[in-house]
């Protein structure tokens, strides 16, 4: 309970300032995954990495990882229906980073998180742990939202739930997503 607290704590206070500047308020009208909007897979994959960085022995820049984090999928449009000179899931990470650059001052671990998260399917790796850690995160988060979903659908027994999660760790982790 003691760390639960210390973690809600720290990650309220660390994504308080992008939250609050109500910028992110848009990204609650597009569906991203499943039912869930882009507004909350930002905040479930922001939590995600910041769960994950307490837990590991190494030093994060936690303030640059929540706020990249949040930022990931700043792309502002509906993907499902606008059309691009290139499929979406290649084209987001340098418009999300556009729109990110335009409304917020970024960093450089920041702007890596935002154009890197979709490795390996964009071809260059991320240059900071924190974009590594995001980019995991973001994979296990998109995973989880869609196979959950699809569990919903075949079933409202807790056991289909429970392995669309396993499921969406095992994905998470392998080299090809």
């Amino acid at each position: 309970m003691k760390r639960q607290y210390k973690y809600d704590s720290l990650f309220s206070t660390l994504a308080a300032p992008v939250l609050k500047s109500g910028k992110l308020e848009p990204l609650r009208q597009y569906t991203q995954h499943g039912k869930c909007t882009c507004y909350d897979h930002s905040l479930m994959v922001a939590r995600t990495a910041l769960a994950m960085a307490m837990r590991l022995p190494f030093r994060f820049h936690k303030d640059q990882l929540v706020r990249g984090a949040l930022l990931h999928d700043y792309f502002l449009y509906d993907w499902h229906t606008v059309k691009l000179d290139r499929l979406h899931g290649f084209a987001h990470p340098y418009i999300a980073l556009e729109n990110a650059k335009r409304d917020f001052d970024l960093t450089p671990i920041e702007e890596n998180i935002i154009v890197r998260h979709m490795f390996p399917l964009t071809p260059v790796p991320p240059k900071y742990r924190e974009s590594l850690l995001v980019t995991l995160a973001d994979k296990h988060c998109a995973n989880k939202e869609f196979f959950i979903g699809v569990g919903r659908k075949l079933s409202q027994k807790k056991v289909f739930a429970q392995i669309a999660r396993a499921f969406s760790v095992l994905i998470a982790l392998l080299p090809w997503t």
